[in-house]
Parts: C-alpha cells; sequence; structure tokens
C-alpha cells in the first residue's frame, strides 16, 4: 500500500513540473502593465540618444534600464526573430512606421520602437538590424527569459505602452502578427493612447 501511494506521489510530481495544467504565462493584456524587466543600455550612442532614458544619468553600454524610462509618451515593442520568416517580411514595414513617425511633429520623440529578438545572441540581433536596414534599438533575448515573461509570443507580436509622466504606464495593444498598413497603424496608436 505505501509503495502505491509512493509511485503516485512521484508521478504527480513528476508531472506537475512536466506539463502544462494550465498555468500558461500569457501577453500583457490590454489595460494591464509590463511585467517587471530591463533591458541593457544600448553600445550604439544613437541608440542611447534616439531612447532619451530619464532618472540617473546613462553610460553608453553601461547599466540596464525599463521600458517606462524611455523618454516617450508611447512605446512600441516589437517581439521579432531573426530566423522568423514573417519578421523578415515585415521588416520594412515597421521601418516605414519608424520612418512615418519621425516625420510627422505630432509624433516625433513622442513614439519611439524597440525590439526584442527572442532567442537571438547579440550577433544575431545585430545581422537582422543591419541586413534589414532597422534604425530603432534591438535587444538581444538569448536565453528566452524576457520571451517568457511576455507570455512566450509567437512573432511578430506587437505591444503599444502608453507611458504617463508620472512614470506609470499601460498596455493599450497587444497582439500577434504584422500591424498592417503603417499609416493606419500609427493612426490607431494614436487614438488609443489619446496621444497630445
Amino acid at each position: 500500500m505505501k509503495r502505491g501511494l509512493a509511485v503516485i506521489l512521484i508521478l504527480f510530481v513528476y508531472l506537475a513540473f512536466t506539463v502544462d495544467i494550465g498555468y500558461a504565462i500569457q501577453p500583457p493584456p490590454v489595460g494591464g502593465q509590463l511585467p517587471d524587466f530591463e533591458l541593457p543600455i544600448p553600445t550604439d550612442v544613437g541608440d542611447l540618444t534616439y531612447l532619451d532614458l530619464t532618472g540617473d544619468k546613462q553610460y553608453i553600454g553601461r547599466g540596464t534600464f525599463k521600458v517606462p524610462q524611455i523618454g516617450a509618451q508611447v512605446v512600441i515593442l516589437q517581439i521579432f526573430s531573426m530566423y522568423c520568416p514573417h519578421c523578415q517580411d515585415d521588416a520594412p514595414n515597421v521601418n516605414a512606421l519608424f520612418r512615418l513617425i519621425a516625420d510627422n511633429p505630432a509624433t516625433k520623440g513622442k513614439i519611439k520602437i524597440i525590439g526584442v529578438g527572442a532567442g537571438n545572441n547579440p550577433y544575431e540581433v545585430s545581422l537582422f538590424k543591419k541586413r534589414y536596414n532597422v534604425p530603432f534599438p534591438l535587444f538581444p533575448d538569448e536565453d528566452l527569459s524576457l520571451h517568457e515573461k511576455l507570455g512566450k509570443v509567437r512573432t511578430p507580436y506587437f505591444m503599444v505602452i502608453r507611458i504617463h509622466p508620472d512614470g506609470s504606464h499601460k498596455v493599450v495593444y497587444s497582439r500577434l502578427a504584422s500591424f498592417g498598413d503603417p499609416e493606419k497603424f500609427l493612426a490607431s496608436i494614436i487614438k488609443l493612447t489619446d496621444l497630445k
């Protein structure tokens, strides 16, 4: 009898640690907040200038920051992978969105884009940035720790985060797949965030 209970207990412990029993991590929901995570301060002076980080004095390539520290009212967070064919196909579309934001006085400096390479090391992220002429900062997530915190989403995945003057933030958009037409998406972001 004791041996049977021991076998059942061992089986239960095994299943608890190896089978997903409904406690899956979900992406940050619309209306919610990002999980707590930090990104490395970029080594590129252009990327660091673009981010315009708030808080303590920031040094190139030293330390970390959180998304709400980005000097913007809105941050678009793209989860991509260098090996994702959809991300590769979508790169010109995202670059077009970046240019629309930069060329519009109503959005320039108020909306910023960053990307996180799920499972990509620094070399792979750098290669993706160079190959697709990505004009905004990209960050590696080689060990997938950030990807896990963000719900193990497939790629490409886009989140739009509204940053308030007091440093608080709220997710206003969270969705898998390309956002489609950059002009329509930008108009949607402005409406969702009530950008002034």
